[in-house]
């Protein structure tokens, strides 16, 4: 094997690696961005996740991206180990589809039929159709489609390639006994394994093995350890990705390494047992592509067949092996990095943790207002608590969406990224004006204050007034629900002209000597932050309204709403009007 073919096999082992890159990732976007979602919410026994993994893995040609998306979800605290474990079984078999999709590339041309489904017609119609896509097409999902197929060319091209610079070695004396001494299992296995932990690709590992075959010279038992050591060598990558990860990712991660040996020395152990008693005489049968691909999908079936039962003691060896306790720290979990390269489970978590802030925001002010009645040191600490994190929640999801937004986003994804960063800032205000309200409190409480009844009884009114747009805006948040949404800009013109009548109210008091001035600084600043709280809520239902209709004009938007002064505004103002009465 000279320089020239050596330099035609590596490059044909590019061309399949990109190619196979390629395609996978058109697969992926093509199938949409319901693949993750599907799989982090149908998992919950062990047989679904089979189930599932194998699916997904199937389609997006990758056991390590599956694997590593589950390690993920378990590092955010989305799923158990448990669950995790039927999805990598499943991921297991799954990736052995890709066997199948590259001995595409071995038909051999003839006349008619045969001709027509050859390897090079395949390859061209491909090729030619996914270049035009590419080109040409508008729309994202027909360019993602000329991806799969450009990457389907590419990676028929590259097996030619590799085939080509390989099929010398058949009459190479020494490319014979290699094979030879590849038949001793333990010799195969550590071979397959170190070889597919440098390629870090089950697939590619496979696709090489495959290309191997066509010289002739490879019989089963070399090929079937090969086959087991590629299985183990695939947990590499998802090990690699665990780094960083916390306690329990990490177990998910080893899972994979796991399941692979104890699965390897399964069947090896049945398979070299039986031969020991019954003598296969299939040892000898001279591997193809095609008998390759078979034989590593029976593997790895046997090996998920196997294993299946015992996912309670995997679960226990990965628990045993990597000591620690979970970490409880949910707001850091669910915003989970290895998901950004999944946007739709990343718009997902980062759905979910801003419901947490919304109720931690309308928390945090329900808390607040109930210490202008009754006041408690252990109440005020609590708002402080939730003021925190109202904060953290900020700062975590603003630079999470951000990240996120730098992806390639579908039109539904980049709305509700906007939405989530239109309104995390709104959220975060009605945490601080929360706490400003308990420092209002608080101070009454030391100095003695109190206000007239007449006083208390329209805060009161304002308070109630205010409590019912927060849980208007929140509700309408939570549940996306538009109709919610248009329901808050009446309440909270309402609860303007309630702070400015209470304003106007205590200056008639204080001119009859009602009250004190004191007691108006206290007063003002409460009526202040209670009016800036609707502000906020009124900014979360323009940006729910606004970005459903593809723009975002606040001020245009309350313009035309309060211009046309339409029916159905003005009868909610009426009812909350009547409502909130003073």
């Amino acid at each position: 094997m000279g320089i020239t073919e050596i330099i035609a096999l590596l490059s044909g082992v590019a061309l399949f690696m990109f190619g196979m890159s390629l395609m996978g990732d058109g697969l992926k976007k093509v199938a949409g961005s319901k693949l993750e979602l599907v799989l982090y919410r149908l998992s919950s026994t062990p047989l679904k996740g089979v189930l599932l993994g194998t699916g997904v893995t199937a389609v997006i040609q990758s056991s390590s991206a599956t694997s590593v998306m589950v390690v993920g979800f378990v590092n955010a605290g989305m799923m158990k180990l448990r669950q995790a474990i039927g999805i990598i079984l499943g991921a297991i078999l799954g990736t052995s589809v890709t066997g199948w999709v590259i001995s595409l590339s071995y038909i051999e041309g003839g006349s008619g039929i045969g001709k027509i489904l050859s390897t090079a017609t395949l390859t061209g119609v491909a090729a030619v159709v996914g270049i035009l896509l590419r080109m040409f097409s508008k729309k994202a999902s027909r360019k993602h489609v000329g991806d799969i197929l450009l990457g389907f060319a590419v990676l028929m091209f590259g097996m030619s390639t590799m085939s080509g610079s390989v099929s010398g070695l058949r009459d190479q004396p020494w490319f014979k006994g290699t094979l030879q001494s590849l038949s001793n299992p333990i010799l195969g296995i550590l071979v397959g394994a170190a070889f597919t932990a440098l390629l870090q690709s089950a697939s590619a590992a496979v696709g090489i093995v495959q290309a191997l075959s066509m010289t002739g010279a490879m019989e089963f038992d070399a090929a079937l350890p090969l086959l087991m050591g590629i299985a183990i060598g695939a947990a590499v990558p998802v090990l690699l990705s665990a780094l960083g990860a916390n306690t329990e990712g990490k177990r998910t991660a080893l899972v994979y390494l796991v399941a692979e040996i104890f699965g390897v020395i399964a069947c090896a152990a049945l398979y070299y047992v039986a031969d020991a008693i019954f003598d296969f005489s299939f040892k000898q049968t001279v591997m193809n592509p095609f008998n390759l691909a078979l034989i590593n999908t029976v593997l790895r079936l046997a090996m998920v067949v196997l294993l299946l039962p015992f996912t309670k003691t995997l679960e226990k060896v990965v628990t045993l092996l990597v000591k620690g306790k979970a970490d409880e720290n949910q707001v850091a979990l669910r915003l989970e990095e290895r998901f950004l390269a999944h946007p739709a489970l990343a718009l997902e978590q980062s759905r979910l943790t801003m419901n947490d802030m919304a109720q931690c925001s309308k928390d945090a002010f329900g808390e607040a207002v109930a210490l202008l009645i009754t006041y408690s040191d252990k109440a005020f600490a609590s708002v402080e608590r939730l003021e925190g994190d109202g904060d953290r929640y900020e700062d975590a999801l603003g630079s999470y969406l951000v990240k996120l937004t730098r992806r390639e986003l579908n039109k539904q994804q980049n709305e509700d990224a906007s939405k989530y960063l239109h309104t995390i800032t709104d959220f975060e205000r009605i945490s601080d004006l929360a706490l400003n309200i308990a420092e209002s409190a608080r101070e009454m409480n030391e100095k003695g204050l109190h206000f007239s009844d007449e006083a208390e009884k329209e805060l009161a009114v304002v308070c109630m007034a205010v409590r019912e747009v927060v849980r208007l805006s929140v509700q309408a948040f939570t549940e996306n629900d538009l109709s919610l949404a248009v329901q808050i800009e009446p309440l909270e013109e309402v609860v303007d002209q309630l702070c400015s009548k209470v304003k106007l109210h205590h200056v008639e008091r204080l001119q009859k000597g009602q009250c004190t001035i004191q007691l108006g600084f206290v007063l003002n600043d409460l009526l202040t932050a209670l009016e800036r709280v609707s502000d906020h809520c009124s900014n979360i239902g323009v940006a729910m309204i606004e970005l459903a209709e593809d723009e975002f004009s606040t001020h245009e938007y309350l313009n035309q709403l309060r211009d046309q002064n339409s029916p159905a505004f003005q009868q909610a103002f009426e009812e909350y009007r009547a409502r909130y009465a003073l």
